[in-house]
């Protein structure tokens, strides 16, 4: 039974319920579910929390049963997170009821907008942090995320988007595959790209998956694979792709020390096309091993070198808090440099466009 609302934001709403087993936390996306009050009863799936998810520690509100959403009306008629019990039906930018879909039939090419890929949600603020801070005093670039669905599929989920929305720091959100909630919805990355350009207006779009990640521990078990295909999506629609690398000066785990092997795997076996792979300057010898590491993606992509001198306090100026894995501004200040280098570099290309 729901106690009390906690708190809301664009598309969720946090809540305290009550359960056989004590007071839990447990989140709601009205659309899906209906908005559930005080005193109603609630079907949940308490997976996360069972599981013990970092990210997605909550209880999912699955359904009201005492006070069911109204049926969609439409118009729209792509169903995202598909065959299963909270599929939705939007509207999507391409499909033909959408306003868009004339632009979007005859849009084909990026016009060298550079698109910076990231492995990791908890990126996208260090990025915008960077390229606002890069761009020209008091018309700072547009941006623009596009959300993979290898993470949560809601962009409601994310507490990021919304503060980074309130903040004016995003034009919009495309949500692309099985994600969905974002402010335009597309079939395929392709589409959210070209929706990002020509729709939203968009000087620069940031790709990642959305909150939450999955990963095996194994070389190709993981959904920031995802990556490398975004580099090749960007590239293939005339973009100019930036690949942020994953760097952790804090992760216990070997293999995510410095370099993650998830970068090198996606930058290095999947992305078939050219990118900038950035390669922040960090001090010492921890810095001399991620330009080593990097190194292995030098016959493949152009390797671009981008100092680091001020970030640590652009980044703290972020209007929503920086968490990766845990860890926040002071305990891997490397991973969020690393993602704010890009967006330095994203302006730096805005700064000396190429061809139409």
């Amino acid at each position: 039974m729901v106690l009390a609302v906690r708190r809301e934001w664009r598309g969720a709403v946090e809540l305290d319920v009550t359960t056989s087993e004590g007071t839990i936390r447990a989140l709601a996306y009205p659309e899906l579910t209906g908005r559930p009050e005080p005193g109603d009863r609630l079907l949940l799936n308490t997976s996360a929390l069972a599981l013990g998810l970092g990210t997605g520690g909550y209880a999912l509100v699955v359904a009201v049963p005492d006070r069911l959403p109204p049926d969609p009306a439409g118009p729209g008629h792509l169903v995202k997170a598909r065959y299963t019990p909270l599929q939705a039906t939007v509207l999507g930018v391409d499909e033909q009821a959408s306003p868009h879909h004339d632009v979007l039939r005859e849009a084909d090419d990026l016009g060298g907008m550079p698109v910076v890929v990231a492995d990791l949600h908890s990126a996208l603020p260090a990025v915008l942090a960077a390229l606002r801070a890069a761009g020209p005093a008091g018309t700072p670039p547009v941006a623009v995320y596009v959300m993979l669905d290898g993470g949560a599929l809601p962009a409601w989920f994310s507490r990021s988007c919304a503060g980074l929305r309130e903040a004016g720091w995003l034009r919009g959100t495309v949500t692309v595959g099985q994600s969905f909630g974002g402010d335009l919805e597309a079939v395929t990355l392709h589409t959210g790209l070209l929706a990002a350009r020509h729709v939203l207006g968009a000087d620069v779009a940031v790709v990642a998956q959305g909150p939450g990640n999955l990963g095996t521990g194994t070389r190709w078990g993981f959904s920031g694979v995802a990556c490398g295909e975004a580099v090749n999506a960007a590239a293939v629609l005339g973009g100019r792709p930036v690949a942020s690398l994953r760097i952790s000066e804090a992760d216990p785990r070997e293999r995510h020390h410095g370099v993650s092997h998830h970068s090198l795997t996606s930058y290095g076996r999947v992305a078939l096309a050219r990118a900038d792979v950035v390669v922040p300057g960090l001090p010492g010898a921890f810095g001399a091993r991620v330009a080593a590491q990097a190194a292995a993606l030098a016959g493949r992509h152009t390797l671009v070198s981008v100092s680091t001198d001020g970030l640590a306090e652009v980044l703290r100026g972020c209007p929503v808090p920086l968490s990766t894995m845990g860890r926040g501004l002071t305990e891997d200040l490397a991973y969020f440099l690393a993602a704010a280098a890009a967006g330095r570099h994203a302006a730096a290309l805005l700064a000396r466009p190429g061809p139409e």
